[in-house]
């Protein structure tokens, strides 16, 4: 049994931009903010985009090659050439965002587009890794909590910036120009990089490249992502099924392989390294299934698309709000604040089941403020968690094995997101969503597709107790 030591005076945000970290706060917080935001543009854009150059049939494609890029990239920290330091890294990462963004600003189609796309997922995958990896070279253990909640705020912002600005893009082909502006800032982060970050240097054990699992977890994140876009039930369950069963091979292969992705101890649940990578997991899958709720509103009770879009957006409020809230709890107080999120997260998905599974369009705006309370809930319980959940893999893991450790964070939130949207459209698929269809449909698939959802969260709420008695 471990034991976590109360530490003294709790940090504070500010304390992330005394002189000397300033600019390291703000090129690694830029890499995660230029690639929420730029990921909530492009979804917002996407219509544009296809009535611009075509290419319907492929619009599933510029999420699926986006996530599995950005895995992609998570991992290739962990194997880079020996001699290849963070802070080059991150200078790859912000050059290879930007030079993606070129190429989908240029594309004459929507092939052109996709390459842009996994280009882009590359360099993002970089970056956003690349400001966990750096936390322990640029912030003191009492401050590594308060640098998660901070590099957690810039999602919350963009869910509100970026639907706006593609909306200033969105006539003709001025999207075009929501791309292009995007490439002086990644070139100025890429030659800001080597003055003002920490070189990094690579203390990683030297080993093979695992291969296996890089080919397994990519496998089925593909699978996942074509999941989430059959139009069969059969074909959707089969997807998922395939995605499970990869997922379950690579664990299995990481398990007994010499040459590991993961940190050490990371596959067996007995430690806590696997129980918070777990609890991470969960969390995502669960809160996932708001995918659905802008439909939901819409057709069951009335409310507009623009009501309805602000509506989810307070999923990433919540979780803003409470990482915010919590970043500056040590010791048994941030456990505590994890098994807290955890439930509150659960019971927000489990009432949003008996909340929304209703027909009653004439009291639009009691349903509107029951959901919004709720989805708040959900957002805010992973907030009460994630930067707690970050710190306990970045201290946990041994000093060779932190690039691991700091990569894997990324790899488990892409394939959490992956999973979650899938398993989330098979469910409300095969519960009548589009056959009956209507609010007959409706009315079925949302009360099960939150009262199953909530499962996930159900289980989070048991091994975050587990963190809590052993940890």
């Amino acid at each position: 049994m471990t034991h976590i030591e109360e530490q003294g005076p709790s940090p504070r945000l500010r304390d992330l931009f005394v002189a000397g970290r300033t600019p390291a706060t703000v090129l690694l917080g830029a890499g995660i903010g230029l690639e929420a935001v730029e990921f909530y543009v492009t979804t917002s854009l996407m219509p544009s985009m296809v009535r611009d150059i075509g290419g319907l049939e492929l619009l599933a494609w510029t999420t699926s090659l986006f996530v599995a890029a950005i895995v992609l990239g998570s991992i290739f920290v962990v194997v880079r050439p020996r001699n290849v330091s963070l802070n080059q890294t991150y200078v790859a990462g912000a050059l290879l965002f930007g030079a993606g963004c070129a190429v989908i600003g240029l594309a004459p189609n929507m092939i052109v587009v996709l390459v842009g796309r996994a280009v882009q997922g590359f360099g993002a995958g970089l970056m956003v890794t690349m400001a966990y990896s750096f936390i322990r070279f640029v912030y003191p253990p009492g401050l590594q909590n308060a640098a998660s909640a901070l590099y957690t705020t810039l999602w919350g912002v963009a869910v509100f910036l970026g639907p706006s600005i593609g909306g200033m893009f969105a006539a003709g082909s001025l999207w075009r120009w929501a791309f292009l502006v995007l490439i002086p800032l990644a070139v100025l982060m890429a030659a800001a990089a080597p003055r003002f970050l920490p070189r990094g240097d690579d203390d990683r054990m030297p080993e093979r490249l695992p291969l296996p699992q890089i080919g397994l977890v990519l496998s089925a994140i593909l699978a996942i992502s074509f999941a989430g876009t059959a139009e069969s039930d059969t074909g959707r369950a089969i997807l998922v099924s395939a995605g499970v069963v990869l997922g379950a091979a690579f664990l299995t292969v990481e398990r007994y392989s010499g040459t590991r992705l993961l940190p050490r101890q990371s596959t067996w649940l007995g430690h806590v390294l696997a129980r918070t990578y777990l609890v991470m997991f969960l969390m995502i899958v669960g809160l996932n299934s708001d995918i659905y709720i802008p439909y939901f509103l819409q057709t069951l009770h009335g409310v507009s698309p623009l009501v309805a879009g602000y509506v989810v957006a307070l999923v990433a409020l919540g979780w803003t709000a409470a990482g915010l809230g919590t970043a500056s709890l040590t010791g048994r107080r941030a456990l505590v604040s994890v098994a807290t999120g955890t439930s509150v997260g659960f019971a927000s998905i489990m009432t949003l089941a008996f909340a929304i599974a209703r027909v009653d369009p004439e009291s639009g705006m009691v349903v509107v403020a029951v959901v919004s309370a709720l989805l708040f809930g959900m957002g805010a319980g992973v907030g009460f968690c994630w930067a707690h959940l970050v710190s306990l893999v970045l201290t946990r893991a041994d000093t060779p094995e932190a690039d691991k450790a700091s990569a894997s964070i990324n790899l488990v939130q892409s394939l959490a997101a992956a999973f979650g949207a899938a398993a989330a459209g098979v469910i409300a698929n095969g519960s009548g969503l589009v056959e009956p269809g209507g609010i007959e449909g409706a009315l079925t698939a949302s009360f099960r597709l939150y009262a199953l959802m909530s499962l996930p969260a159900a289980l989070a709420f048991a091994v975050a107790l587990l963190l809590l008695r052993r940890t």
